[in-house]
């Protein structure tokens, strides 16, 4: 299969791999999930809007990097998470994610990501409020509606612990099979572990996505939490609960894999890929929060121009430097 030519195409053949991820989890919780992912693209198409100089031949619409960001954003958020808050978060992913670095390709860091810290830190309530799946299509979600920058709009929901939370703190793993459809609390791309890694195949199939960074960043994760689990099964969960759980298959297919925000060479993208998967296990294991796919991501997004360094790029017709 050809490998996609032009950044356009490359952007909306994401897009479109991302649809079913967005049909699931409305699937799961409703429409609160068709309205946040609504909400955060027009964020963000309105802060590229607003920020990125447009060129005559660039539509409202732009090349498809914000939509998928917002739909990233959106896919990290919880079912519910209020809207006005999700809005600025859309605004915050592409204003300081990748307008102020100078657009397209010039990010070091990926931009749903940065809009999810952003809300991380100044939302930390709202975030780590987990709405229960089921219930009515058309029944929106927890705090949705809430007004905004007012207390007590507290909206009575069904809430429970994600997977990650309650094997941190009470070592109660979920069933690999409910990980696997994504009949459990959490994000709402979390939803199946099982449609991740198929959308996942087929980015590697369309040459979308460099193979290296999911393949790497899951065998790592997988070695290193099978360690643990031999070392002490009760405390540390079995490998197959530490790759489906959570928003780790999300953010290997889709979010460690940015063109712009992973490393050039082969050496730069195993060693990328290998400290975001150590990364994880370390935070989720070891860390204040049951999550670390969000912060192994950055932290090794930032370690990107020091592994282009360390691995540089052949430049052809020139020897090399060393004796």
């Amino acid at each position: 299969m050809p490998k996609a030519t032009t950044t356009p195409r490359i952007m909306w053949e994401v897009v479109i791999t991302l649809l079913p991820v967005v049909a699931v989890s409305a699937w799961f919780f409703g429409i609160s999930a068709l309205l946040m992912t609504l909400i955060c693209v027009i964020a963000c198409l309105w802060a590229e809007q607003l920020f990125i100089p447009a060129t005559p031949n660039t539509r409202w619409w732009g090349d498809g990097s914000a939509i998928i960001t917002g739909i990233l954003l959106a896919m990290c958020l919880p079912p519910g998470f209020p809207f006005w808050m999700a809005f600025i978060g859309g605004f915050v992913a592409i204003g300081m994610g990748k307008a102020m670095w100078g657009g397209l390709g010039q990010n070091v860091f990926n931009p749903a990501l940065l809009g999810r810290a952003f809300l991380q830190a100044a939302f930390p309530g709202a975030i780590t409020t987990w709405s229960a799946p089921g219930g009515d299509f058309l029944s929106l979600q927890g705090n949705n509606l809430a007004l905004p920058f007012l207390k007590g709009n507290v909206v009575d929901a069904t809430t429970g612990a994600t997977p990650l939370s309650a094997m941190k703190f009470t070592q109660e793993a979920a069933s690999w099979q409910d990980l696997l459809w994504g009949n459990v609390s959490g994000s709402l791309g979390e939803t199946s572990g099982l449609l991740l890694l198929v959308l996942g195949a087929y980015l590697i199939w369309r040459g979308l996505v460099n193979w290296r960074i999911p393949v790497g960043l899951l065998l790592t994760v997988a070695v290193f939490s099978g360690v643990l689990h031999l070392i002490d099964g009760h405390q540390y969960a079995p490998p197959q609960f530490m790759i489906l759980a959570g928003g780790l298959l999300l953010g290997a297919m889709y979010m460690a894999t940015d063109l712009v925000s992973s490393p050039l060479t082969v050496k730069g993208i195993w060693t990328y890929s290998i400290g975001i998967g150590i990364l994880v296990v370390m935070i989720r294991v070891w860390g204040g929060l049951p999550e670390g796919v969000m912060y192994a991501i950055l932290l090794m997004n930032a370690g990107t121009p020091l592994l282009n360094r360390v691995f540089p790029t052949r430049v052809y017709g020139h020897s090399s430097a060393r004796a």
